[in-house]
């Protein structure tokens, strides 16, 4: 059943995170402390909203991390219930979709957490001082919709943030796949 993100205040700072990658390399939210935009997205594997996106999403990531958006994505599944979102299969999904960015394991979804994150997709774009911007839709296409996702509204607001603009108020929750927390 799909479910709405939960719309973080704008404003809010980012919470630190420090996680693995599927090879077991540590980063940390100060890794990106230079970019004076910052992109945090809870994806999984398994989600057709994820899997609906992500060709796109690499594609999203392609054009703007030459422009100074740093990126990076998170997925904090229970893989006791959902063994296709573990971190091997994390590894083999972003491969498959071109990702160059990292794509991080919260194994205590203790970062899901402090997010307020509740779906995959679930986006979240902070500024330089790393305060909340946007949180939102990539886009208002769905799977099964027939329509090509752009990342219209992600666009959007990173357009405005790394043009020294705010994002429109504006904002759209993002759709997806409940998180798997675990019991």
């Amino acid at each position: 059943m799909a479910v709405q993100s939960s719309m973080l205040d704008l404003g809010t700072s980012a919470p630190p995170f420090a996680l693995p990658d599927p090879a077991g390399a540590i980063h940390s939210i100060d890794d990106f402390a230079a970019s004076p935009a910052l992109l945090v997205a809870f994806i999984c594997n398994h989600c057709p909203y994820v899997v609906h996106i992500a060709d796109a999403f690499a594609a999203f990531a392609r054009d703007y991390q030459p422009r100074g958006l740093a990126i990076v994505a998170i997925s904090s599944n229970d893989i006791a219930t959902y063994p296709q979102d573990a971190p091997d299969k994390m590894a083999l999904f972003a491969k498959q979709h071109g990702f160059n960015f990292p794509y991080l394991f919260d194994e205590t979804q203790n970062i899901a957490r402090a997010y307020d994150a509740v779906c995959t997709p679930d986006l979240y774009l902070f500024d330089a001082s790393r305060k909340l911007a946007y949180r939102g839709q990539f886009d208002d296409t769905r799977p099964k919709s027939g329509a090509t996702p752009t990342g219209a509204d992600l666009r959007a607001a990173t357009d405005a943030l790394l043009t020294g603009a705010m994002p429109s108020a504006d904002q759209k929750p993002s759709v997806g796949c409940s998180i798997k927390w675990k019991a």
